[in-house]
């Protein structure tokens, strides 16, 4: 598995940035008038700890002296996600909130112990995995707590068993995604699970997150692979899944599957598992128009032949990948699309992993197939877009992302009204927004929506001209569809969960937590504001 002791000093925000070609900068600044690129250190500190001797003796005690991590730079890197406002606090001067400490266990046990001394001396937790999340998932809150503390959970990093004849596999929750897949493709098998998050997210976090891979349509949701789970709570460990199906009451594994932290620490999860494809294979279309995109891969979705990755790019999308590839290639292709009659490019990336495709193009109808190489030039830069983010926002860029789901009836007119709020409120001064969507997962009674917003950074205001912007999206999400499709809840969308859920289903969660955790340590205000 992954090194340890390099896990310990890297700081969960550190990435390799990429490089934006000059090419593609001429063309940002003339879209959305940025005329000054603004370069920024890291001059972010944390906050000093506030951890009594005595906690950390005790701490120490159950995890060793080594893995309770106090440094400003062990601290610091456990302070936040990986969210636009995250990575922007950073640029910034002055002081992050950061945990006290970081805690290391290595075993479920210990898990267990920590939390035992946390609830005694009444000290808040928050479950660290990778560090992937956009929406103060793992911000270092503590509530009405003298201190708090993350629970990185790095050292819980083994594949546990393989059950070859049932397709089971038991991981620890600190497993990273590609650690995941090399251990079990040394059995011949795969999870399937590839979210952007993939190369930093783990194991655990996507259970606590109710993760959707970007094969989610032939793989299925994170939720869907989980057949049993194993969670340290204050009170004690709890382990639900026995069987493959049960009516024994609820399904208490959903309860805990999608809880964030709040209900419990997962310690480990039993997934299923697929054999390795022989074949894989991704190719790109092209449909003329969003409406006519909608339309296609709603048939499919309906019909059950929906290739295992369905990515719809709106006008906006495609046009922003065509012109920032640039080129000789690129100009041939908006040439031959238009001598095929299409007005509207809409990109269609369409992959399949060992499955048979020919249901899937008897069914495709009205799109100009282009072949494997657009779409193994999607497949190698799938995991860009964190990498972008960061080359863009060091140039002085606002760059962030919004997630959501409804009905194929509402679908396009939810996006009507995220695209208006979010061009409405990050217009402004000379400021030219792109706001770009795809469909990344597709159901037979609806689809996801993914919103890309990039506009010059008001330097003035940068963190107000994102959250007025994310406040209008939000609002105008909560009318139509789900306010999170797979980026969770957090402490940025819990504000609007009760209008999804209902007060007395706010009740039912509150009542959970306050039997798995009666003192209130667990990863306060997030999910539950």
């Amino acid at each position: 598995m992954a090194n340890r002791e390099d896990h310990l000093l890297r700081t969960a925000w550190t990435a390799d940035q990429a490089e934006l070609p000059a090419h593609a900068l001429r063309w940002l600044q003339a879209e959305t008038g940025l005329t000054e690129v603004v370069t920024h250190p890291r001059e972010a500190r944390p906050t000093e700890s506030t951890l009594t001797d005595k906690a950390r003796d005790l701490l120490a005690e159950v995890v060793g002296d080594s893995y309770v991590l106090t440094s400003d730079e062990a601290r610091l890197g456990r302070a936040g996600g990986l969210s636009y406002l995250d990575l922007l606090a950073r640029y910034q001067p002055g002081l992050i909130p950061a945990p006290d400490a970081v805690v290391v266990p290595a075993s479920p046990d210990e898990v267990t112990a920590v939390l035992r001394v946390c609830a005694e001396w009444g000290i808040a937790v928050i479950p660290f995995g990778g560090g992937t999340s956009v929406v103060g998932g793992v911000a270092a809150m503590r509530g009405d707590k003298e201190s708090v503390i993350a629970l990185d959970l790095v050292r819980l990093d083994r594949l546990v068993s393989v059950d070859p004849v049932s397709h089971l596999a038991v991981f620890e929750a600190g497993v990273r995604g590609p650690d995941a897949e090399k251990a079990l493709a040394e059995h011949g098998f795969t999870l399937g699970h590839v979210p952007q998050s993939f190369e930093r997210a783990t194991i655990g976090g996507f259970a606590a997150t109710r993760s959707a891979g970007q094969a989610s349509s032939g793989y299925g949701r994170f939720e869907d692979m989980v057949e049993a789970v194993r969670v340290a709570t204050p009170r004690g460990e709890w382990r639900l899944g026995v069987a493959p199906a049960s009516a024994a009451g609820p399904d208490l594994r959903q309860l805990v599957v999608g809880s964030e932290g709040v209900l419990g620490v997962i310690t480990e999860v039993t997934v299923r598992v697929r054999p390795l494809p022989e074949v894989r294979r991704y190719e790109g279309f092209v449909v003329d128009g969003w409406d006519r995109g909608v339309a296609v891969v709603r048939e499919l979705a309906q019909r059950r032949v929906l290739a295992d990755i369905t990515r719809l790019s709106d006008m906006d999308e495609t046009r922003v990948s065509f012109s920032l590839a640039g080129g000789l290639k690129t100009a041939a292709l908006k040439g031959y699309l238009k001598a095929r009659g299409i007005k509207e490019p809409c990109l269609l990336i369409l992959g399949w992993e060992g499955r048979d495709r020919s249901a899937t193009l008897k069914a495709l109808q009205g799109a100009v197939r282009l072949g494997t190489p657009l779409g193994e030039v999607w497949r190698h830069g799938r995991f860009n877009g964190p990498r972008q983010r960061d080359a863009l926002m060091a140039m002085g860029v606002c760059v962030e992302t919004i997630e959501t789901a409804t009905h194929w009836s509402s679908l396009s007119q939810l996006r009507s009204a995220v695209r208006a709020a979010l061009t409405r409120t990050l217009t402004a001064e000379g400021r030219k927004p792109i706001v770009m969507c795809h469909i990344s997962h597709a159901y037979e009674t609806g689809a996801s929506l993914y919103f890309t917003a990039i506009v010059p950074r008001d330097l003035r205001d940068p963190m107000g001209q994102w959250k007025r912007a994310k406040k209008a999206a939000s609002e105008a999400i909560a009318k139509l569809g789900t306010i999170s499709h797979h980026h969770a809840v957090g402490v940025d969308h819990a504000p609007y969960l009760p209008g999804e859920i209902g007060d007395l289903g706010v009740e039912v969660l509150a009542a959970a937590k306050k039997v798995l955790d009666p003192t209130g340590i667990l990863n306060p205000a997030k999910l539950l504001s």
